[in-house]
């Protein structure tokens, strides 16, 4: 019985050095692992989809042979509860920094507490949580584009449509009659990209008339029901569309294809993002223009700040983010500029090397 008591014992012995020493290979010194956990609203977004493809992109690169890279992606399909739960899943797998694509960027709360718990980076993307959020600590990051660059420039890109005779005041009362498409309710960026259009638009001295603003939530299949209803009710009248984004922009579109009509009865629209099928829409004369998201640049700012800070260099000139919205780096935020696209240059962006 002794005997067996002692062989019992050097093998529970054994397997627990056998288990100690894997455990031991399988947890890389952090300063030569980066491991990220990427969290996104939703993959079914057209935009977000091609954006991680691109941080995967970058990700790779960033390997080499004393370096270990690897990356885990979840999707919240839309809902936030959801995204908390993707982001402890990922923060118990052992990812020591988070890249966060908000659901709701004004629910950060519980993400935020999860990560400083365990002292994990989160670097929010495309989705800006509120400032007083973001003060919340010091290992919070943002990485994106300025909403209000983006209305700007559709308003821009609109009114030389108009100036140019792009759009027929069809009843001759001097005004354009628009449509809005917008992202979501309450949502910062969708408000900002309307209103800045309207208003450059009205800068631009153009006369306006708003017919209807409705909510297609990013989404192409809700912009196309959404804008059939809008043209049952406005007929003919619809001179300009506004989306805030491209998918919405192709919704409209798909709704007056569905609906038969000529290419020369119907409105001009314009979009933002810069998806492929936004860039291929814009070349072959379907879109009037849209405004460049660059995913490329943004992706690439992402990974740079992510090695930085595992590395400990976040005060590293080039590494640190910035509070003025551009391409500089110092403080919490990190914005890289848009671009306006038209026929004339669409190709070259949607060539744009990842």
């Amino acid at each position: 019985m002794e005997l067996n008591k002692r062989r019992m014992a050097l093998l529970a012995l054994f397997v627990y050095t056998v288990v100690l020493c894997a455990c031991g290979r399988q947890q890389p010194d952090a300063k030569n692992h980066l491991y990220a956990g990427v969290a996104c609203y939703n993959k079914s977004d057209t935009f977000i989809n091609q954006f991680i493809t691109c941080l995967k992109d970058q990700f790779d690169k960033l390997g080499a042979d004393d370096f270990e890279v690897s990356m885990t992606i979840r999707d919240a399909a839309g809902s936030q509860r959801t995204q908390d739960d993707q982001v402890k899943e990922l923060i118990a797998a052992g990812c020591n920094i988070l890249c966060v694509n908000l659901v709701d960027r004004a629910d950060p709360s519980e993400i935020i507490n999860l990560a400083r718990e365990k002292n994990i980076p989160i670097i929010f993307f495309n989705r800006e949580p509120v400032a007083e959020d973001m003060m919340q600590w010091d290992g919070l990051y943002y990485v994106g584009a300025d909403a209000e660059q983006s209305g700007v420039m559709q308003g821009e890109l609109a009114a030389d449509v108009i100036k140019t005779g792009g759009i027929a005041d069809r009843n001759k009362d001097g005004k354009i009659q628009f449509v809005i498409l917008e992202g979501e309710s309450g949502h910062q960026d969708a408000i900002i990209r309307t209103k800045n259009a309207v208003d450059t638009l009205k800068k631009q001295g153009i006369v306006l008339e708003k017919l209807c603003c409705s909510i297609a939530n990013w989404n192409r299949a809700q912009a196309q029901n959404r804008m059939m209803q809008i043209i049952g009710q406005y007929q003919n009248k619809i001179e300009l569309v506004l989306a805030n984004n491209d998918d919405m922009a192709l919704g409209a579109i798909d709704a007056y294809k569905k609906l038969n009509y000529t290419e020369s009865a119907r409105p001009v629209f314009l979009g933002i993002d810069g998806t492929d099928a936004g860039l291929e829409a814009v070349i072959e004369g379907k879109l009037a223009g849209t405004v460049y998201n660059d995913k490329e640049k943004q992706a690439q700012a992402i990974a740079k700040l992510a090695l930085s800070i595992i590395k400990g260099k976040t005060s590293d000139e080039g590494t640190k983010p910035s509070t003025e919205k551009t391409g500089d780096v110092k403080n919490k935020y990190i914005y890289l500029p848009y671009s306006k696209v038209t026929s004339g240059n669409a190709a070259g962006f949607l060539e744009k090397p990842l």
